[in-house]
């Protein structure tokens, strides 16, 4: 008997951006190692057989799980609070600290990762790539978290030889990049037993910024990840302050100094990014670098909304971020909304004739003419379309689709409950009758006012994790 799994109802995907696909009745089939095989209408499902079908109730539609493409998890000791300094002040009174603390004490990192990944699963992250700690030992904790919760997680342990808290610094270059190549190592050691398709956790090399790594030390990191084939995560033009810092400390800005360690590459995933102009993405797009933006705590840090609709418009491929704690919500259904808002933000600013680009963050030698981007703004599907198939894109992953070939990551929302037809979470229906067919309203009212409550269900890779 094969084991292959069924599931029959209502999926729903953007596979590009501002596309919205809604496919009523249809079936899907995965395997045994939690491949998608087979998609179609129900009544045409007949090529494949199997030993299970899950039907899925009427009022809940499934849709991939979201991508979180920037989280700080030992920031989540302190999620919401301290949201009230400069992003330089703020990492030397609180962040550094709060990742100190958790280097020093394993067993508090346990239990603060343990209950992120349980968060993550609620609010309908399956994929997530976070920034960790210093240390060696309380990464792999984060890790394990990630695998035991199920969550395909890439994992990065900070490279940072610079540091403004003297008692929180890697040694020396050298020391810091032995330390990454042993965290890479142990980090995939954990999973060489299990079976490919079970391996859901990734190391990723994550210089945290320019501000804390020399020239050595970025150097040495992509070698390292040509070797080895990683990924690399870092931070770039995020902030006023840290721009500043860089002109001053290294004379130059840091995409270029990014660039000029080969640390922009199509392994490359760079967050916030709001003090880049068109011209640097361009630049980007043409190195294959990845953006997270997180529309959050831009508004708490930067001074500066990232130019999203630019960005898009040059072809890069950009991802949404919670920035936890930068960032305040651990969910990506929040991260959707803001960045929906502060390009509408942007677009009116635009339509009063407010300056599109300030002189602060057109330095002399990326000054260009500019162009006429057309409407700044973006909509709900093109939000959603960034925190799902935008992810995948952005990590390199097959997922974020219904299609054969893609993992089965995936969450089920309940917008009515089947025996009363009453309306779950914030939902009001005011007609007693059953939600048989979605429409594009019903699925936007979903993304403005849903929430965990209506999800009841998460799988990643074929596995039920919620």
């Amino acid at each position: 008997m094969n084991s292959h799994r069924v599931y029959r109802g209502t999926f729903i995907q953007t596979p590009s951006l501002g596309k919205l696909e809604i496919f009523e009745d249809y079936r899907l089939a995965v395997n045994q190692h939690g491949f998608i095989i087979a998609f179609d209408q129900a009544d045409k499902f007949s090529t494949i057989s199997w030993h299970e079908e899950t039907v899925i109730p009427r009022g809940c539609f499934v849709l991939p799980t979201f991508c979180d493409l920037h989280l700080h998890a030992p920031q989540y000791l302190y999620q919401g609070s301290g949201l009230d300094l400069p992003l330089m002040q703020w990492l030397d009174t609180y962040t550094l600290k709060s990742e100190e603390q958790l280097d020093s004490n394993h067993a508090l990192a346990r239990k603060v990762y343990r209950k992120l990944g349980r968060r993550l699963l609620t609010n309908g992250t399956g994929t997530v790539l976070l920034f960790g700690t210093i240390n060696e030992d309380t990464n792999l904790i984060l890790a394990e978290e990630m695998q035991k919760a199920g969550i395909r997680a890439f994992v990065g342990k900070l490279s940072m030889d610079i540091s403004s808290r003297p008692t929180y610094v890697e040694a020396s270059a050298e020391a810091s990049l032995n330390s990454a190549k042993s965290f890479v190592s142990r980090c995939r050691s954990l999973t060489e037993n299990l079976q490919p398709h079970e391996r859901l956790i990734e190391p990723v090399l994550t210089p945290r910024f320019v501000p804390t790594c020399s020239d050595s030390l970025l150097q040495g990191l992509a070698m390292l990840s040509e070797k080895e084939d990683l990924k690399v995560q870092s931070h770039l033009a995020e902030a006023h302050d840290q721009v500043e810092w860089v002109r001053k400390e290294r004379g130059k800005e840091d995409i270029d100094v990014f660039a000029e360690h080969n640390l922009l590459t199509p392994r490359t995933i760079q967050a916030h990014c709001t003090y880049l102009s068109p011209l640097d993405f361009s630049r980007i797009c043409g190195y294959g670098t990845a953006i997270a933006h997180c529309p959050l705590s831009n508004v708490y840090f930067s001074a500066e909304p990232f130019r999203l609709r630019e960005a898009l418009n040059r072809n890069v491929k950009v991802a949404l971020g919670t920035d936890i704690a930068g960032g305040y919500s651990v969910d990506i259904m929040n991260a959707m909304r803001q960045a929906v808002a502060v390009s509408r933000m942007r677009q009116g600013r635009e339509t009063m004739g407010q300056p599109k680009i300030t002189e602060l963050d057109k330095p002399s030698q990326n000054k260009a003419k500019l162009e006429d981007e057309g409407n700044l703004a973006i909509d709900w599907k093109e939000s959603l379309y960034l925190a799902t198939r935008g992810g995948a894109v952005a990590l390199g992953l097959k997922g974020g689709l219904f299609e054969a070939g893609a993992p089965f990551d995936a969450q089920m929302i309940m917008l009515q409950t089947t025996s009363t037809a009453e309306g779950l979470g914030n939902f009001d229906f005011f007609e007693d009758t059953a939600l048989r067919v979605f429409t594009e309203e019903i699925v936007e009212k979903w993304w403005c006012i849903g929430d965990d409550r209506n999800r009841v269900s998460v799988w990643v890779q074929g596995a039920q994790v919620l």
